[in-house]
């Protein structure tokens, strides 16, 4: 089939992009032959489009499972204002009321929809999966799935009944995707989802244009007064902020806002139209700063965001890596700071307390690794490669 369709020309229709980034080409058209894939691409690699391209072109509606009901929001809201009718993407959470759900489900027997987006826990209801029985198709995306698995730095229990849904409703080919996995979790995924005999595509982890460092964190007074000193070096640039906790955040917003930074916080506890005024404010340029929980970020798509900085040790490299990747997506430099001090480190121990012995010793692990990064004299960048497995040869 794939000789057939030139997708570079669908690529100009759809997208209105003149060419393909890294594998996405190679990708599509494994999956227009029917395999299952599975892809580990670094954030701000263009994930997305190796299951939004095709859906397009192929016969049948594309279900696309994801964790985030803003994300599948988001995703919807781009592939509406491309297409020339509406209903092409839609998605299925608990958000909707049963009108709603009635217009999607006619949408995509009339064949109108090509992307219709799941959370997990809606492709394992009964209902749902006896309606997709009834309906054509084309494939299973599964985004963000590093969610299957327990080692991963994000794991969701209904991860691992995406195989039994996909059986019941009828095998076709499955993509997973996923922008962090180290060796161990891209075996739990591909294993998870029945997909061994998968082709597999690994982009680098590398960002040459993002820089790392580390400072120590020596009081919140000291703490606040650099990053201040650091968004005034760099006036009118967008930047986020990551605190773990959500009074942390409120306090360093108003901070900032007392300085005449033009600020606003972001957790999971404010409502959710501040939050989205919040982030299209920011998408927007009226704000410079966001000071965010890691509640944050999922699913934003803003290229110019200059630097990330982390006012506490994240848990684990592999959620820093992914907050990181938020800065530079479009090119051009983009800085990430961490501050680091010991106590942060017994902080985040004590969390753990009381938690399952397995999930105990996972967390210590990666909590480890954090402490080996904040703490070493090697190059940053060697070390973060270093645990996603791949070797960075230069120095410094």
């Amino acid at each position: 089939m794939t000789q057939e369709v030139n997708l570079t020309e669908k690529l100009k229709h759809y997208f209105g992009f003149d060419k393909f980034k890294g594998d996405q080409e190679a990708i599509i058209r494994n999956l227009l032959d029917g395999h299952d894939i599975f892809v580990l691409m670094p954030t701000g690699g263009g994930k997305s489009l190796c299951y939004q391209l095709p859906s397009l072109i192929m016969e049948g509606t594309a279900i696309v499972v994801s964790p985030l009901i803003a994300l599948m929001k988001n995703q919807v809201d781009v592939i509406n204002g491309i297409s020339e009718e509406d209903g092409v993407a839609h998605y299925l959470n608990s958000s909707l009321k049963k009108a709603e759900i009635d217009q999607v489900r006619a949408d995509i027997v009339s064949g109108r929809t090509k992307l219709l987006y799941v959370a997990p826990e809606s492709l394992n209801k009964e209902e749902n999966m006896e309606f997709l029985k009834s309906v054509k198709i084309s494939f299973y995306a599964i985004d963000e799935a590093h969610c299957i698995a327990e080692w991963g730095h994000d794991f969701r229990p209904e991860y691992r009944k995406i195989r039994c849904a996909i059986e019941s409703i009828g095998t076709d080919p499955v993509i997973a995707l996923t922008a962090t996995a180290t060796d161990k979790v891209r075996t739990d995924i591909v294993r998870s989802l029945g997909i061994e005999d998968c082709a597999e595509f690994k982009s680098s982890f590398n960002r040459p244009n993002l820089y790392y460092e580390v400072r120590p964190k020596k009081s919140d007074d000291y703490t606040n007064k650099q990053i201040i000193k650091f968004i005034n070096q760099h006036a009118g640039k967008s930047g986020i902020i990551y605190c773990l906790s959500r009074k942390k955040v409120e306090e360093l917003a108003a901070i900032l806002k007392a300085n005449d930074i033009k600020a606003a916080p972001y957790h999971a506890g404010l409502d959710s139209e501040t939050r989205s005024k919040a982030q299209d404010d920011f998408l927007m340029e009226e704000l410079d700063i966001i000071v965010a929980t890691i509640a944050f970020g999922m699913g934003i798509d803003k290229p110019d965001v200059r630097f990330v900085i982390h006012y506490d040790i994240p848990k684990s490299l592999e959620g820093y890596y992914q907050e990181t990747g938020r800065a530079g997506r479009d090119g051009e430099e983009g800085i990430c700071i961490v501050f680091y001090s010991k106590n942060d480190l017994k902080k985040l121990e004590n969390f753990m307390d009381g938690k399952p012995v397995a999930e105990q010793d996972i967390g210590r692990q990666l909590l480890q690794e954090t402490e080996t990064y904040a703490e070493s004299s090697v190059c940053r960048r060697k070390l973060l490669l270093h645990y996603f497995g791949e070797d960075y040869p230069k120095d410094n």
